[in-house]
């Protein structure tokens, strides 16, 4: 009798036991059951491209969970436990304790880990559904809570660890300059880098690593010159400016020139040249302008004792200004009424197809420059020549074209320059005791497909060259890629500094940075190198028509991304865009540095902004250092191919009879990303960044750095990850990643280098030797720009300045902001620069 009922109470305990789970249950193990299973499809897809096989594993295991679950069984569970095992398992192997690196990862397969673990799952998995809910510790529950303790540890010391700090510090002092050095007075930034040498130094020492952190906000200016309607989506404000006796001069993307007071920042005068915005430029930009005394002992004289300092100004709409730096009129005896129309011998005239962003040279009496040239819009575009005019008059002094580099006297009034020849749209160096000037080349039109190139660009694209500054004739020319495809043009100013050199004593060097990341170190007198260059293979396998050359040179001073990027590189916020990511640099050629461009698509990297760009270098002249900020970012460049009929010789640029991609409609010339015509040529070309499905970097972070340089010894001596996601997150989290920046750095004789070209709104100040941060300022825009320092006699105080305008192409916040920072006045101690 007795035992009847405990027979009914175990049966009803049975039957209850076998309830199915709730709503909530069956609804998250649906859930599992369809990620798992597009995982499982998605990996099979990578694992056929010879990728990686957890993704199929992984799909297996959260499929059975989500089966398991919506069937109400404990053993789900015990399932996803070996998952969470597995990944945190695959993911150390893979890529070992970087925090960055395992986020992606195991972030989802964590964040599930704990949901299954709540009372809500936990509850309906009991075996006993009439008691309370066990503990998530108890049963099931306990291998899983287990393994998420190990990924929770793994994760812990991935915080702790640090794979992409290269600690060292630079020598000190090995020399010393004299004062004025670069011919330019102590106090003053005379020229865009600061002197013709190109150092970007300043011999200024008041402000210093005790008392960096003490900056504060002297004045700041607003110019009023903000993008306007009909104006390139590349319209950016890159602008370094002058400071010369007690006036700071700059420009603004309209090439407005104002003149400001040093210490106060109040305006003194402003020029518009009122320029056409062509509905065809590529870039609305001034890097900066120049400056000249006529006063000083040996100098040009301006005519009648007229604009006895002037400021030239080349613009977006292709003319050449003198300015009097006193009053900001054009100086009327130059060229016609102030300026000079550089459209003058060109092969043919196609507005917004040739402009000038970059400061002039202006030395030995001469202004010299060079124009930039738009990117991929046709076989035939202007020419890339070299012009050098008469400081007073503006007369046309010599022209270096380089389709016909012979030739460098004017030519006449019947005659126009190449088609096509390598342009130069950055800023020139020279050494006036050497007679020299210095300019980094870029390419000849086309970029990523070069089957018809002349043996004159063949020679001079994508190289350092070295011209006479009296005549234009070629001294020497060195080329850092060959044949080059990949738009991997010598984008900045090279460096002039004189190097101790083990076993060659004292060398007269020029330090040229390039978008490879590789450092030319070169004697300047001769263009041989300073350290070794070596000449290495690379992939072949260019596309029909074209060619590319069996070895690349090879710089031992370089900051190339080593090892060459691996599927294991590839990133993103979860593990599906990582897989994404994956699937596509399967997808993609890639084949290490040179890949060829490809019709399937190819992987660019380092990419087309380069690990330096237009920013360059800092040199310090008495340490012989270098301060850098590089940039990791891919690429992917793919040709189309389109059809395209015979052109004559004398063609105009976009008149060739084209018919558009596979035949399609004709092709509009496009900025640097997105669809790039190449009217002409057998391809166009597509060039966007490496992006995951979410708008994420394909690559794993960090995708910027600062860098410290020994040039004597040719040796990398740090480098720190440098900048935060908060301006490009949509969450402002200050997570130091490491962000890509353009612009380049200063330094300065107090042992610091400033920077404010990062994609998070700050200007930075750095221990030079060391490369610690050591002080940052909230800046109200982006700052895609190179500051500059000077001494303003009014206060005996130094100033830094940062432009702060902000990048179309980059997304940055765009803005009109000119920002001064300086000690406070009772800080300084009123002392003139130490020993200067």
């Amino acid at each position: 009798m007795e035992s009847r009922p405990n027979v009914e109470q175990s049966e009803a305990l049975a039957g209850r036991s076998q309830r199915p789970p709730n709503l909530f249950v069956r609804l998250v193990g649906l859930l599992l059951a369809i990620v798992g299973l597009g995982l499982l499809v998605a990996g099979g897809w990578l694992a056929a491209l010879g990728g990686n096989w957890y993704y199929v594993l992984a799909g297996v295991g959260m499929l059975a969970t989500g089966v398991l679950l919506f069937r109400g069984s404990p053993l789900a569970l015990w399932v996803y436990a070996a998952v969470v095992l597995g990944t945190v398992g695959w993911a150390v192997a893979e890529i070992g304790f970087d925090w960055w690196q395992l986020v992606p990862r195991g972030d989802i397969v964590f964040l599930v880990g704990l949901l299954l673990l709540t009372p809500w799952i936990t509850r309906s998995l009991s075996r006993h559904p009439g008691e309370r809910a066990p503990l998530p510790w108890r049963g099931a529950g306990v291998p899983l809570a287990l393994s998420l303790v190990v990924a929770a540890g793994v994760g812990a010391a991935a915080l702790l660890s640090d794979y992409h700090t290269q600690p060292g510090t630079l020598p000190d002092k090995r020399a010393s300059v004299a004062a004025n050095y670069g011919g330019v007075p102590d106090g003053d930034w005379s020229a865009y880098g600061r002197s013709w040498h190109g150092n970007k130094w300043s011999p200024l020492d008041q402000v210093n690593p005790e008392n960096v952190s003490s900056l504060e906000v002297a004045w700041s200016i607003r110019t009023g010159d903000m993008m306007r309607p009909g104006d390139p989506h590349e319209t950016t404000y890159e602008v370094t400016p002058l400071k010369v006796g007690d006036t700071v001069y700059l420009c603004t993307p309209h090439d407005i020139v104002l003149a400001l007071e040093a210490e106060t920042g109040q305006e003194r005068w402003r020029f518009d040249p009122k320029i056409t915005v062509s509905p065809h430029l590529q870039h609305l930009t001034c890097r900066g302008v120049s400056y000249h005394d006529s006063r000083v002992p040996g100098a040009v004289k301006a005519p009648n004792g007229e604009c006895a300092e002037r400021l030239f100004l080349g613009t977006n709409d292709t003319r050449l200004f003198a300015l009097d730096a006193r009053t900001g009129q054009p100086c009327p005896t130059f060229g016609e009424g102030g300026q000079v129309n550089m459209w003058r011998g060109m092969p043919s005239r196609q507005d917004g197809w040739y402009q000038f962003t970059s400061a002039p040279l202006v030395m030995k009496g001469l202004v010299i420059l060079a124009g930039a040239v738009y990117d991929n819009a046709a076989v035939k575009m202007p020419s890339g020549v070299i012009r050098a005019f008469d400081v007073a008059t503006g007369r046309l002094v010599w022209n270096f074209d380089p389709g016909n580099p012979d030739q460098t006297a004017p030519i006449g009034p019947d005659q126009h320059y190449a088609w096509s020849s390598p342009n130069s749209w950055s800023t020139s160096s020279a050494d006036e005791d050497l007679g020299l000037l210095y300019v980094p080349m870029g390419m000849g039109a086309v970029d990523q497909w070069g089957g018809e190139r002349p043996e004159t660009t063949e020679r001079f694209a994508t190289s350092v060259l070295a011209l006479e500054i009296a005549t234009g004739r070629v001294r020497w020319v060195h080329q850092t890629v060959h044949h080059d495809l990949w738009d991997m043009d010598v984008p900045s100013q090279p460096v002039l500094v004189d190097l101790d050199i083990e076993g060659k004593g004292r060398v007269p060097a020029l330090a040229q940075s390039t978008k490879t990341g590789d450092i030319f170190v070169l004697d300047r007198r001769t263009g041989e190198p300073v350290h070794p260059i070596e000449e290495r293979p690379v992939p072949g396998g260019a596309a029909p028509g074209d060619h590319t050359s069996p070895t690349q040179p090879f710089s031992s001073v370089s900051l190339r991304p080593e090892p060459m990027m691996r599927e294991a590189d590839m990133w993103g916020a979860t593990l599906f865009d990582q897989l994404a990511c994956r699937i596509r640099f399967r997808q993609l050629r890639y084949e290490g540095p040179f890949t060829p461009p490809s019709t399937q698509g190819t992987i660019v990297y380092p990419g087309n902004f380069g690990v330096t760009d237009w920013g360059g270098i800092a040199v310090d002249p008495e340490r012989q250092v270098a301060f850098v900020n590089p940039d990791y970012f891919a690429f992917v460049d793919r040709l189309v191919p389109q059809r395209v009929e015979p052109q004559g010789n004398d063609s105009p640029a976009g008149t060739s009879g084209q018919t558009g991609p596979a035949g399609g409609s004709d092709l509009q010339a496009s900025d640097e990303h997105g669809l790039n015509p190449n009217k002409g040529a057998p391809f166009a070309v597509e060039l966007n960044p490496f992006l995951s499905p979410l708008g994420l970097p394909c690559q794993a972070p960090p995708w910027g750095y600062v860098a410290g340089v020994d040039l004597a010894s040719g040796k990398i001596v740090y480098k720190h990850r440098n900048g935060t996601i908060r301006d490009e997150s949509p969450i402002p989290v200050p997570f130091k990643l490491g962000v890509p920046s353009l612009g380049g750095p200063i330094v300065t004789a107090g042992n610091l280098a400033f920077l404010t070209s990062t994609l998070d709104y700050y200007i930075r100040g750095y221990e030079l030797t060391s490369g610690r941060e050591l002080w940052q300022a909230r800046l109200p825009a982006g700052a895609q720009a190179t500051p500059m320092t000077y001494w303003s006699e009014a206060s005996e105080r130094q100033f830094v300045v940062a432009v702060a305008g902000g990048h179309g192409s980059l997304g940055t916040e765009l803005g009109d902001h000119v920002v001064a920072y300086a000690l406070p006045r009772e800080e300084t101690g009123r002392s003139a620069p130490s020993g200067r």
